[in-house]
């Protein structure tokens, strides 16, 4: 029986990507360099250290904050009453609210972030719990994340739902014991492919028959 939900965040519940890409293009335009989509579309679902300290190489843990610190101010500025929910993605979350089930945010973006998209959305109410950059010290496809967000939710891993669109998501989930619906949004589906279900969106009408075989109402 699946008691919980666990939702990223970018490509999966808002149209982020863009401007995320956007904020590390200027922020890298300020050292003299640059990054194309495809190479941005690698690093996507990964932290901010873990991207900066791919692109620099050698930093001090200071320098690789204070540009992870910079990056996502620009990136908030950006987003700033531009938030869009991906489609199926809030009347997903509303049916399972309604059904009873517990639901949280498990992402690689700061809690400041995760808070400022879901209140643009008018659905911070719906969970119960946050878990963001700051409150693990490993990033996915570490299942650190997905662990946390379990306990959190007072549940087992195997009574969750994992909701990603990256690779690094989607082997998080899978390492933590957990079902996973992967999202098509960001990456191609075969890059996907060791999820339970891929979909084009969270409209897609197999979710639901997936969610029957698992028992969710």
């Amino acid at each position: 029986m699946i008691r919980a939900l666990l939702w990223d965040l970018d490509g999966v519940v808002v149209d982020s990507g863009r401007y995320h890409y956007e904020a590390y293009r200027e922020l890298l335009s300020k050292l003299g360099r640059d990054l194309d989509q495809d190479a941005f579309r690698d690093f996507f679902g990964r932290r901010n250290d873990d991207i900066i300290g791919s692109l620099f190489g050698d930093l001090s843990a200071e320098q690789i904050s204070i540009l992870s610190a910079e990056k996502e101010e620009i990136f908030r500025s950006k987003i700033a009453d531009r938030t869009e929910a991906l489609p199926g993605a809030l009347a997903l979350m509303r049916r399972m609210n309604a059904s009873g089930k517990r639901q949280a945010i498990v992402s690689s973006t700061p809690r400041v972030n995760i808070q400022l998209i879901l209140d643009s959305l008018g659905v911070r109410p719906l969970m119960q719990a946050i878990v963001g950059e700051e409150d693990v010290s490993v990033g996915k496809p570490d299942p650190q994340g997905f662990l946390l967000g379990a306990k959190l939710l007072e549940t087992q891993p195997a009574e969750c739902l994992v909701l990603e669109d990256a690779p690094a998501g989607v082997t998080a989930a899978k390492r933590a014991g957990i079902p996973c619906i992967a999202v098509a949004t960001t990456q191609h589906p075969d890059s996907l492919a060791d999820a339970d279900l891929v979909v084009g969106s969270l409209e897609d009408p197999n979710i639901q028959e997936f969610l029957k075989r698992v028992s969710v109402p």
